[in-house]
């Protein structure tokens, strides 16, 4: 009995300090959520206020009590924020899909067909990623006008249809997958484009997903280039749409209605990654695993 007394005397702290980590944990995660979530609550919150509410209000109130959805149609007619819209979509569509047209077939070579300095041009094409971005644009914005592209949606998309680290992590992922099944592939007398479709694909999913995404997310953010290759509002993006909103005056005067504008082109992300939050974990589990 003194025994079994002891034991659990003893247990209790460990118990005890136990509880108070994973409460400690818990309260550093609760507080980080807040910290990241509390500006997308301030923007939506922003958005449906009143603009004689919002510019009345001496101390900023967390809360409103009567909320408007007025600033979401000015925001809307202040600017043809809905062609800008369509003109993103567009731009976002053929960019991810000729990019991954052009990087699965780049991975694929590099992870599983054996060729002459297969490694010395990796090596190099890995070390494009050393150059820096602001070169690049540079080198890219001289070729674009030079071959009049400006002000078109292929002066848009052709400079971001290829990325080298996208290759580089799809070619790690389709390196995972075992020899012995292209072999067996082979001797069945399947084609390589055949085995890619039907075996490494399929099996590397996620991490397609995962590039899909993350390449939209990148289009649909994207601020330099079409500043500079457009000049025509018939092909500007979202972004444009926004620094034009705030460029006229009407943004700086009507944040409410800056606000909604922004929460409108926001949506479409948060809808994208919520559906494919999981794949994207998985991908990047999978694409960090090596063997």
């Amino acid at each position: 009995m003194l025994k079994q007394t002891k034991k659990r005397k003893s247990g209790m702290p460990l118990i005890c300090g136990e509880n108070i980590r994973k409460a400690a944990v818990y309260f550093m995660l609760a507080l980080w959520a807040l910290m990241v979530l509390f500006p997308f609550y301030w923007m939506i919150l922003t958005s449906l206020k009143g603009y004689g509410a919002y510019n009345s209000e001496y101390i900023p109130k967390l809360y409103t009590l009567s909320p408007t959805f007025e600033n979401y149609e000015e925001a809307f007619s202040a600017v043809p924020l809905a062609d800008y819209f369509v003109n993103t979509v567009i731009f976002t569509v053929l960019t991810t899909a000729l990019m991954l047209a052009v990087i699965i077939p780049a991975a694929f070579a590099f992870s599983r067909l054996e060729f002459r300095g297969k490694n010395i041009l990796f090596t190099l094409f890995l070390s494009l990623m050393m150059i820096p971005n602001e070169l690049v644009i540079i080198t890219n914005y001289v070729t674009v006008t030079n071959l009049d592209l400006r002000n078109t949606f292929t002066g848009l998309v052709l400079p971001s249809a290829m990325s080298v680290f996208y290759v580089y992590l799809l070619k790690e992922n389709f390196s995972q997958i075992p020899d012995e099944l292209y072999y067996a592939a082979k001797v069945d007398g399947t084609s390589d484009l055949k085995y890619l479709f039907k075996v490494m694909l399929p099996i590397c999913k996620p991490t397609v997903i995962t590039v899909t995404v993350l390449k939209v997310i990148e289009c649909w953010n994207s601020y330099i280039w079409p500043r500079l290759v457009t000049d025509n509002s018939a092909y500007f993006l979202v972004s444009n749409g926004i620094q034009e909103i705030r460029e006229n005056g009407f943004g700086r005067e009507n944040i409410p209605a800056m606000m909604a504008a922004v929460v409108v082109i926001s949506v479409p992300l948060i809808v994208i990654f919520l559906i494919f939050r999981k794949k994207i974990m998985e991908g990047v589990a999978r694409g960090g695993t090596k063997g």
